[in-house]
């Protein structure tokens, strides 16, 4: 059983010895995460645990993952998509340029989801999506636009409710029970470490998403990571959140405007 002492010390090895800052992720989600890889690994003491942590760096990576990867799946909450094809999408068509940055992008579903509304919208030509995590493993899954073939189904579905016309599989070839997605989706995208604890803003942007991100963070570095979104968002610009996340309580709320009840919201000032 992990004890409340034994997070603090795992807390204290990341940041200390690999310089990964969890202190202010949500305490409840880090404790269950933590535990279900102490189980999953079968460690027969939370010392050996600790020990494999602090001397295999290979080890590091299964523990960022599993502290971090956040499960995701495309045109999720397709209602959320919907929103955005006839209420957002349609305001940046006359910018030169689109900026959309992807936070805590996890495996890349959300960003290929985005890609697809953009290209049916004629706008994927003159749009750059920035997506970035924390974890290096589940940027390069994303980077290679590789996915099962047992989630097109579902997919499929979502595309459609989402409001897509097109038959979703023209988007991608399939082999082995996987799906590739196009290269003229993935060549409009960035993709790159970037941590909400600590990293700064890198540009500013006419769309920001984040979406059941924040609902991992504690209070203030909910605070911080709004206030770092703000710094980046552009007047008029739009922040997307997921369906459990919100400004209402936050020091930029008199800033924004929230559009519609798919958490998105335009700043106004």
């Amino acid at each position: 059983m992990i004890e409340e002492a034994d997070i603090d010390l795992v807390l204290n090895d990341l940041f200390e010895v690999y310089g990964y800052d969890f202190t202010n992720y949500a305490r409840a989600s880090l404790k269950r995460r933590i535990s279900r890889l102490f189980l999953l690994d079968k460690f027969p003491s939370f010392a050996e645990f600790r020990y494999r942590l602090k001397s295999d760096p290979g080890y590091l990576k299964r523990v960022i993952e599993g502290l971090t990867v956040t499960v995701t799946e495309m045109f999720r909450d397709p209602l959320f998509y919907k929103a955005l094809r006839t209420e957002i999408i349609p305001t940046l068509a006359a910018k030169p340029f689109i900026r959309i940055w992807h936070a805590g992008c996890s495996t890349g579903e959300e960003v290929f989801s985005m890609a697809i509304v953009l290209k049916e919208a004629n706008l994927l030509h003159k749009s750059l999506l920035y997506a970035t995590d924390l974890n290096p493993q589940v940027l390069e899954k994303a980077r290679r636009g590789v996915f099962p073939l047992v989630q097109m189904k579902q997919y499929s579905e979502n595309y459609i409710e989402s409001g897509g016309k097109n038959d979703f599989s023209a988007y991608y070839t399939a082999q082995y029970g996987q799906v590739k997605f196009d290269e003229s989706l993935a060549e409009k995208m960035i993709f790159s470490t970037h941590n909400l604890v600590s990293d700064r803003s890198f540009n500013e942007f006419d769309l920001i998403l984040c979406r059941n991100v924040l609902i991992y963070f504690d209070k203030q570095l909910q605070e911080r990571t709004l206030n770092l979104f703000d710094e980046s968002i552009g007047t008029l610009g739009y922040l997307a959140l997921g369906s459990k996340e919100t400004l209402n309580f936050s020091s930029i709320k008199a800033k924004y405007r929230q559009l519609n009840k798919e958490k998105i919201w335009r700043k106004i000032s």
